[in-house]
Formats: C-alpha cells, sequence, structure tokens
C-alpha cells in the first residue's frame, strides 16, 4: 500500500480543474500510478451550458454547446440570470463524484426545500473515489433549490443547491 494522501488527491484534482481553465480546455483526463494496486484516474470536464432541470445522471452533449451561442441576445440574457451555477446562494461541487442527499439509502435526507441550514451543516454527501465526502453549508440560510437527485453523477464546479 502507497503512502499517499487523499489531502494531496484533492490538491491535484483542483490543480486539474485550474489547469481546464487556464488553458481553455474542455477535458482532460489523466491516470496517476502509485504503485501496483493503486492508482487514481480522473476526468474533469468543463460544461458550457449547466442544464436546470433536475436529471437522473446529466448528460454532456457537444452539439447543445455549439447551439447556444446562436440564440438571440435577450434569450441569452435570460439563460443567463436562470442559471442556477450564477445564483449569489449557489452551492457548487468541489469534485467529481456521485451525489447523496443522505447517509444511507431510506435515511431521512440532510436537507430539504425549505430547511434552514447552519454554516458547516452537512447538505449532502459526495463519493469520489470511494471515499464519501461530506459538504459542507458555506454560509447559513434557507433552502431554496435542490438541483440534483441522489445517486446523480456531478461535475466539478456544477450547482448542487441554492441557499438564501
Amino acid at each position: 500500500m502507497s503512502k499517499h494522501s487523499p489531502d494531496a488527491d484533492v490538491a491535484f484534482i483542483s490543480a486539474l480543474a485550474e489547469l481546464l481553465n487556464k488553458n481553455d480546455l474542455t477535458e482532460l483526463s489523466v491516470k496517476r500510478e502509485y504503485g501496483e494496486d493503486d492508482s487514481l484516474e480522473v476526468r474533469v470536464v468543463k460544461q458550457a451550458n449547466i442544464v436546470t432541470t433536475t436529471m437522473a445522471a446529466p448528460t454532456y452533449a457537444a452539439p447543445q454547446m455549439h447551439a447556444a451561442p446562436v440564440a438571440a441576445a435577450p434569450a441569452a440574457t435570460a439563460a443567463v440570470s436562470d442559471d442556477p451555477a450564477q445564483h449569489p446562494g449557489a452551492v457548487t461541487s468541489p469534485m467529481v463524484g456521485t451525489c447523496y442527499l443522505a447517509a444511507e439509502p431510506g435515511s431521512t435526507p440532510f436537507i430539504t426545500i425549505g430547511a434552514t441550514v447552519a454554516e458547516g451543516q452537512t447538505v449532502l454527501i459526495i463519493e469520489a473515489m470511494k471515499t464519501m465526502n461530506h459538504i459542507p453549508a458555506p454560509r447559513a440560510g434557507t433552502v431554496k433549490r435542490i438541483l440534483v437527485e441522489d445517486g446523480s453523477p456531478v461535475e466539478f464546479g456544477a450547482p448542487l443547491l441554492i441557499i438564501e
């Protein structure tokens, strides 16, 4: 077993996301070998448009990304204002993984729409690399929207919920 740190993996993934943005890339895949049976595979994808409806699994469709700039200016302005990622209360995903709204299947969800949350309170879990990462509320407030479904995959930077 190797002695690499999960914190180092998170820092590596963050560095990849920064590299993606800095070089205007849309996708980056990397495999890091730590030892014989120990490796890290990371795929970071940047989506130009984020679908605002709740889905079982987000789909990546490159043709849709090219269709958005063709829209008229008023429609594009309306789409930006409705984009949950642009909302000041948006809580975004700090990593790629699978999102869970409860600690285990069938248990009470961490949050519901209309619930009041305290800063630092766990609002959901993202499973990445077989590790359950508790995502804390960045601020106190009321949950206005939950933008993901239990068990759905999420991308780095994708809006998860809105707290006002």
